[in-house]
């Protein structure tokens, strides 16, 4: 909606050419399609509005859209909610690592100093790359991905800690215990997470 706002009447070709370029793709799961359907779907709940159609050469028509009057009040209101308020991020591998001990001690050990690689290779590529990226942004973006950086290089230096715990002995892992009974294994499960929440209660 921010985009809408910025580059209003617009359609949905230029607001992906334009989050390309704000290199959305590290801070935000945006595909083309999801693009398209946001638009639709926004213009059937009344925060967005048809302006026209247009055709160029053989291409596919394209719809530019601008925001209505409750458009822009939902949009003023998200923007505030998200700069005021602190949500945790979704990320596959937090869900993946609480599942820890699945994986042998070795091998958890060796994924986790694979994935800070990943990470340092990440960082520094962006660090060679990122005056020349930064000097043809704006000042606010080109501070966003520096977030994002140092995130990276914290969570880099995370795995490495982690891995080298692992190493040390520290933690659970099944395949040292194979004789464990599953009351054993749900009694540590507890211990972690605590006990289930009946939400029929």
């Amino acid at each position: 909606m921010g985009l809408i706002s910025y580059l209003q009447p617009v359609h949905g070709y230029d607001i992906r050419k334009e989050l390309t370029s704000w290199n959305v793709e590290s801070w935000a799961n945006v595909q083309p399609g999801s693009i398209y359907h946001a638009l639709r779907k926004m213009t059937e709940e009344g925060l967005l509005e048809e302006v026209d159609t247009e055709r160029v050469d053989n291409r596919p028509a394209r719809t530019r859209y601008r925001m209505t009057k409750d458009g822009d009040a939902e949009y003023q209101s998200l923007l505030r909610k998200y700069w005021w308020e602190y949500q945790e991020p979704v990320d596959p591998f937090l869900a993946a690592f609480a599942f820890l001990p699945s994986l042998p001690r070795a091998e958890a050990a060796g994924a986790l100093r694979a994935r800070a690689r990943l990470l340092e290779g990440w960082v520094a590529a962006y660090r060679d790359a990122g005056d020349d990226w930064a000097a043809s942004k704006p000042a606010h973006v080109s501070w966003q991905l520096e977030l994002t950086t140092l995130r990276c290089e914290v969570e880099a230096r995370w795995c490495h800690d982690v891995a080298g715990r692992i190493e040390a002995g520290e933690g659970d892992h099944f395949s040292e215990r194979p004789d464990a009974s599953p009351e054993e294994w749900r009694k540590a499960i507890r211990e972690q997470f605590g006990e289930p929440v009946d939400e029929d209660e």
